[in-house]
């Protein structure tokens, strides 16, 4: 069927509002994933995570803003080795009497580190409480190698 010019431009008029409309929703529905957790800003974070890939640097952010979490989670890429006691030491190395954190750069080269706490991310969206993610991660990482935590 060929539709007369005048009926196109309506189409188009009427088509075009409702497809920009469903692909603005579609990025504003993955956006906001992370709205649902507490996140710390980029803020003061030094350049090498600020550069790193967006799934990294949320890791950072996640870490920052979630020490309770992180720190009842172990890591599985054998990061015992250079003293760290959970996934949150793979991120931060330490907070100084101001609050301030001191990062570790050790997770912007090391995918399990992201990967363990993408998952523990994940599943805190699911409501998972923080034992069930860490039986989780224990399942489904010791594969990789020992727990670092002690």
């Amino acid at each position: 069927m060929i539709l007369p010019s005048r009926a196109k431009a309506i189409f188009l008029l009427v088509l075009l509002p409702l497809l920009f409309g469903f692909l603005t929703g579609c990025s504003n529905a993955s956006a906001s994933s992370q709205d649902d957790l507490k996140m710390a800003s980029m803020d003061g974070m030094p350049g090498d995570i600020k550069s790193a890939p967006s799934v990294v640097r949320q890791a950072y952010q996640f870490a920052a803003a979630n020490p309770d979490v992180l720190k009842h989670i172990p890591c599985y890429c054998g990061c015992d080795d250079i003293g760290h006691t959970s996934n949150y030491a793979c991120y931060i190395s330490g907070v100084n009497e101001n609050g301030q954190l001191s990062y570790d750069t050790h997770a912007l080269g090391c995918s399990i580190c992201v990967d363990i706490t993408q998952d523990a991310m994940r599943l805190l969206r699911q409501g998972k409480p923080v034992g069930d993610i860490k039986t989780y991660i224990d399942q489904n990482y010791s594969q990789y190698g020992p727990s670092n935590m002690p």
